[in-house]
């Protein structure tokens, strides 16, 4: 029987591969390289030019959608109102700090015990460096930027089923992954295998390219040696003086990496959202919420419940309820902004047409946890070298997050402690706040033993009993997008709305924003053209 050369693999084939072998997050990365895959569509300040001649605007809601139409159509010369629910400014933009309070659907009431210094961020925690909306907004408004550590190769990879359930460090994963499959591939251009996609000369580069990206040796090996063990880590590493050579460790074979499933966790952080430069406020992210205060929050009614939206020839009309006093108002204008998650707004009575009716009511919001935990002191700094990042899991927590601030202080830290969603997070809520904590702190300790004697306060927050959004954010699919996206952005009659639900950004503080941008641009060329 005579060898017969193996098929050519095609660009499709490669594709095809990385999504059967590495799932939905690879093969979005691989379509992004591709061109498929947007980042903001924010190129600089909006300009609202031309006299509005003293047209109104009643903007609900001021979160970061909110608060951005509410500053450009006051700048504009318009005359802006904002009703908002909660007692401060901000929506999904919050920060939990020692003596905060917080109240979820069902009453249930749990007070922030964090030390002085310390939070968490319950909703938006992370700001790419692709979003130039929400970074343009921070310049603006006098809100600092500090670094987010998304990606710390010295944080783990954990999985139940694999290594005995014994966590693995990221680089090691990535590492022995990378080396196999650039092995792996390097033994197909040398048979010739991708003689269609790759010439000769490509050929030749790419045997280099695959020898420094894979860690290969001079026999295009992934094996033990100086330079995998330059990638994955050392069983001794590199010293000074008598004992300072270095010893090389062992890479996993290429079947236990396979078998382990958990490079399933290396591509999570190469979409556009999640590369470097990625950033905080420093402070917590409620401080974005505190500079757009400092520039409209004279225009914002809080305490302010929606109750009904109404709309005819001449402007709007929104009915609300003073939360504190009970007291039943009204308020008029023009034109309406609604950013009120629609979640929230799919139970206010509004007038608006059957289409829009429709988009409001068909787009479901995604359930969501996070669990914030204080600890005595930083023993994932102190005990196991992580500053900042991200540790995986397969356990129902979905992560660990160390926190990108206060490196190398000696009293206590706050991580987040779980970040977890769909059917566990409706699970996990179920339980009293305290014991969504305690769970948390056990499945925590498979991975750092330190938890439960190191172990100070936690709080824990599930989006879907959030009562002013009743879940995390807008779960858009193909279908519903199709039918009724555009419905959902299009102006019916005064009223617009806008939010990351009205964005192909959703989930993110930058959809709000540029979709804010966009109402508030076509609602100006509306009341020009009025």
């Amino acid at each position: 029987m005579t060898d017969r050369p193996a098929p050519a693999m095609t660009k499709r084939d490669l594709l095809s591969l990385i999504g059967k072998s590495a799932g939905a997050t690879a093969m979005y990365m691989a379509m992004s390289s591709l061109g498929q895959a947007q980042a903001s569509t924010f190129k600089g300040p909006i300009k609202l030019d031309g006299d509005p001649g003293g047209a109104s605007v009643l903007v609900l809601g001021a979160g970061v959608a909110g608060l951005v139409a509410a500053l450009e159509l006051s700048r504009a010369g318009y005359k802006v109102q904002v009703l908002e629910y909660n007692p401060q400014v901000g929506g999904r933009s919050w920060t939990l700090r020692g003596g905060d309070t917080y109240t979820e659907l069902g009453g249930l009431t749990q007070t922030c015990q964090f030390s002085s210094g310390n939070y968490i961020n319950p909703g938006p925690w992370r700001i790419p460096a692709e979003h130039g909306g929400l970074i343009h907004y921070c310049k603006m408004l006098g809100v600092g930027l500090e670094p987010f550590q998304q990606n710390n190769y010295n944080a783990y990879i954990h999985s139940t089923k694999a290594f005995g359930g014994k966590p693995q460090r990221y680089k090691t994963i990535q590492a022995d992954y990378y080396g196999h499959v650039a092995e792996l591939l390097a033994k197909a251009v040398k048979k010739n295998a991708l003689d269609d996609a790759v010439t000769a000369e490509d050929a030749a580069i790419l045997l280099e390219s695959l020898r420094g990206w894979g860690a290969l040796d001079n026999d295009m090996r992934y094996v033990r040696g100086r330079s995998s063990a330059s990638r994955r880590g050392w069983d001794k590493g590199p010293g000074g003086g008598l004992t300072a050579e270095p010893i090389p460790s062992d890479p996993l074979d290429m079947s236990t990496v396979l078998k382990s499933g958990m490079w399933r966790q290396i591509g999570g952080h190469l979409s556009n959202e999640h590369q470097h430069a990625i950033f905080q406020p420093a402070g917590g992210m409620d401080q974005i919420a505190k500079g757009f205060e400092r520039a409209v929050g004279n225009l914002v009614r809080c305490n302010s419940k929606v109750t009904a939206i109404h709309q005819d020839e001449k402007g709007v009309t929104v009915h609300y309820l003073d939360t504190k006093t009970g007291q039943k108002l009204t308020a008029q204008a023009g034109y309406c902004i609604c950013t009120i998650p629609l979640s929230i707004l799919s139970q206010i009575e509004i007038n608006v047409g059957p289409s829009l009716d429709a988009a409001i009511h068909a787009v479901p919001y995604l359930p969501g946890l996070k669990v914030g935990l204080e600890f005595k002191r930083r023993f994932w700094e102190q005990d196991e070298e992580i500053y900042g990042g991200i540790t995986s899991t397969d356990l129902p927590i979905g992560q660990i997050s160390y926190p990108s601030y206060g490196y190398g202080s000696q009293g206590p830290g706050v991580v987040l402690g779980a970040y977890a969603n769909g059917a566990f997070a409706y699970e996990f809520t179920s339980l009293a706040p305290a014991e969504r904590v305690q769970r948390a702190l056990e499945w925590g300790s498979q991975i750092h033993p330190q938890y439960k004697s190191e172990f100070m306060n936690g709080i824990a927050v599930g989006w879907h009993r959030v009562p002013w959004t009743q879940g995390c954010f807008a779960i858009w699919t193909e279908e519903t997008r199709a039918e009724h996206y555009k419905n959902l952005c299009q102006m019916d009659g005064r009223i617009m709305l806008a939010g990351e639900h009205a964005s192909y950004i959703g989930g993110w503080q930058e959809g709000g924003i540029t979709s804010a941008l966009d109402a508030i641009g076509r609602l100006h060329q509306r009341v020009l053209a009025g």
